[in-house]
């Protein structure tokens, strides 16, 4: 049996490829992210991986939709998204396969 603490792993991500991790695997990525109304995320989309997003509470926006409690959000590889919480918002972040580095910044208006 392992442990470990979700307050030890670096933004929420507890199961991937990462240092500390609870799990370490290259088949997907886990994540819990909590954040404050507000707070922001520039728009981004990945060349490998599938997101899916589970907004478990609060109320969030990404690219022009607004998602809340209970909604799950699938983003294909390729498919461009930026992020607004506007209310504070708990959500459990999934992407498979895991792939380090496969995050790519852009600026567009979405």
């Amino acid at each position: 049996m392992n442990h470990a603490n979700l307050k030890d792993m670096v933004k929420g991500w507890f199961v991937g490829g990462f240092n500390p991790t609870a799990f370490s695997t290259e088949a997907c990525e886990v994540a819990v992210k909590s954040y404050k109304a507000g707070e922001k995320e520039s728009a981004h989309y990945h060349k490998v991986a599938t997101e899916i997003t589970l907004i478990l509470s609060g109320r969030v926006r990404m690219g022009n939709n607004e998602w809340s409690e209970g909604d799950i959000v699938v983003l294909d590889p390729g498919d461009v998204t930026d992020f607004e919480a506007i209310t504070d918002a708990v959500n459990v972040v999934v992407k498979t396969p895991g792939a380090l580095n496969d995050k790519y910044n852009v600026e567009i208006e979405l």
